[in-house]
């Protein structure tokens, strides 16, 4: 009976002494934690003392623990449950919550002794308690061999544990990918092939990331990542147009280890979190994304599949963010960051160099569906979005003085998700860009749009299939002051007004292999129709093969 105090009951009693089980605070989007990528933590008080076993409803008669739980509750009032009434017996077991346990248990067993209660203890007991000693002694005397020897390895990895604060995370990817051949019909675009054909082309893209997460105190903590990035998806076209037709997610060439992020994050309240840091405060950062499968890692393997392309519109450094979970279906996102905030010199900074200020309001009408709404407003120096897909340099470069003139651009988007099942999940989002010159006359507008289907445990539970159609960012129209305009300079060097003549197609198909929790390997496709908006080009076929590691 003993042993069953110190066993079966403690995990009831631990509850009421002290401990908490701790739960996220919903699985929806616009219900998730609010503290910018770190799970918000609420405690769940216990219940009262029962009285009887049958008050703990997921304790059944047929349970193999039920008559220990029975005598513990009515016999020594031992046990506690959770505010709905359950036991959760299978739930682990700390040993905070096993030593709370011992100590309330021991309590009421000393409060008997003390009272006298004479059906606390009968010689009939002891005896059976001295007879059990006695048989199970051999296995008495192995599992205290055990224990010592838990104790012993525990003890030495906690003296060479590498933090007991921070917390080391990271991933490796190494991607194999092939182009088809291909020429380009780009300056002049009159009908003739111009460009020379790359050929057939096969390389390798590595990228190796390593996280820090340094709690400073119980609601904030320190983000560090560190990165280094090797290859290309090349070759593309030689020219400004159409040299991003097909970036990958994870194609991010660096010329040695760089600090990719470094920022601060803090719980103000249980409603609203802030972010703020050199390195790393960005959309994609601070807003939640609606597509739930976003990760250049496991998810789709272009960068233009991964998000719409506003949202990764003025590529932030630096900068503050906030998230407001205000209603419990709804949060709001904020953020105003910079491109070179360490940059002291004209035309950088934080306040005077290309900056962008965004916010997103994120909403989840039910819990198979999740609705974002976002607006962007940016300032670039150089008339570049980087956003690095599609037609993100709105402005030509002067020829006289290799400049180009900067840009305010007011861009608004949306995306919808829906969970049509389990295993199914089809989405979209649209968006559109309007820019000017500050002092001068005229627009240039850009469109882009993605439709998409994901495929969770797609033959296998934890695999993952997609397939993405969609237009990558294309001007539209452009009335800017002559000389300026991209779609006419590059076919004329007159820069005159006009849009593109063609429009760019993307379809990409994929599917993850999830070989373990921590490995996987994803082959996929990416096809490219009319690149660089320009409708006499070669398609571009790329077959990709990307494995991914974490820890």
């Amino acid at each position: 009976m003993l042993a069953w105090l110190l066993i079966a009951g403690v995990n009831g009693v631990a509850q009421k002494a002290l401990a908490q089980e701790y739960t996220t605070t919903g699985t929806t989007q616009a219900q998730e934690s609010i503290n910018l990528n770190s799970p918000l933590l609420s405690p769940e008080e216990p219940m009262a003392q029962v009285t009887s076993v049958s008050q703990l409803k997921d304790v059944q008669p047929n349970d193999w623990a039920f008559q220990a739980l029975q005598s513990l509750v009515e016999r020594y009032g031992c046990i506690a449950g959770y505010p709905d009434s359950s036991y959760r017996g299978n739930r682990a077991l700390t040993r905070y919550e096993f030593a709370a346990g011992v100590n309330a248990c021991l309590d009421r067993v000393n409060e008997l002794i003390t009272t006298a209660t004479n059906d606390l203890v009968t010689r009939e007991d002891l005896a059976i308690l001295q007879k059990l000693q006695s048989e199970f002694a051999t296995e008495l005397a192995i599992l205290r061999g055990r224990i010592d020897s838990l104790e012993a390895r525990t003890g030495e990895i906690e003296a060479y544990q590498f933090s007991t604060t921070t917390k080391l995370s990271g991933l490796l990817i190494v991607g194999i990918q092939g182009r088809t051949n291909n020429r380009g019909d780009v300056n002049p675009r009159d009908g003739q092939k111009d460009t020379d054909d790359g050929g057939t082309n096969i390389d390798v893209i590595s990228l190796a990331q390593l996280y820090l997460t340094s709690q400073i105190t119980p609601s904030s903590y320190l983000f560090t990542g560190l990165l280094d990035g090797n290859g290309t998806s090349g070759p593309r076209f030689t020219n400004s147009v159409s040299r991003n037709d097909v970036l990958l997610g994870y194609e991010f060439p660096t010329d040695n280890l760089i600090v990719s992020d470094l920022n601060f994050h803090w719980l103000v309240t249980d409603k609203l979190a802030v972010m703020i840091g050199t390195e790393g405060v960005s959309m994609p950062a601070a807003f939640r994304g609606p597509n739930r499968v976003e990760s250049a890692a496991t998810g789709p393997l272009s960068y233009f599949a991964q998000r719409n392309p506003i949202l990764n519109m003025g590529y932030g450094h630096g900068g503050i963010a906030i998230d407001w979970q205000f209603a419990k279906r709804a949060s709001l996102q904020a953020i105003y960051t910079s491109y070179q905030p360490g940059n002291p010199g004209k035309g950088s900074g934080l306040f005077d160099g290309t900056t962008t200020t965004g916010v997103q309001l994120l909403l989840t009408p039910s819990d198979t569906l999740d609705v974002s709404l976002y607006y962007v407003n940016n300032y670039s120096s150089d008339g570049c979005l980087l956003t690095f897909v599609g037609d993100e340099c709105l402005t030509t470069v002067n020829t006289t003085t290799g400049k180009s003139a900067p840009l305010q651009t007011n861009a608004v988007g949306a995306t919808v998700t829906w969970q049509i099942s389990p295993r199914i999940t089809a989405g979209a989002w649209g968006g559109y860009t309007k820019s000017y010159i500050p002092g001068r006359s005229g627009n240039v507008e850009t469109t882009n749009y993605m439709v998409f289907l994901n495929f969770p445990d797609l033959f296998a539970q934890g695999n993952l299939g997609g397939i993405y159609v969609g237009q990558p960012p294309k001007i539209t129209s452009s009335d800017l002051p002559v000389g300026n305009n991209v779609p006419d300079f590059v076919n004329t060097g007159l820069g005159r007004a006009g849009g593109q003549p063609g429009t760019t197609t993307q379809i990409e198909a994929f599917y993850r292999f999830q070989l373990t929790n921590n490995i996987s390997i994803t082959p996929g496709i990416i096809h490219i129709l009319e690149p660089g908006h320009t409708p006499d080009s070669d398609s571009v076929t790329i077959g990709i093969l990307r494995s991914t590691f974490s820890f």
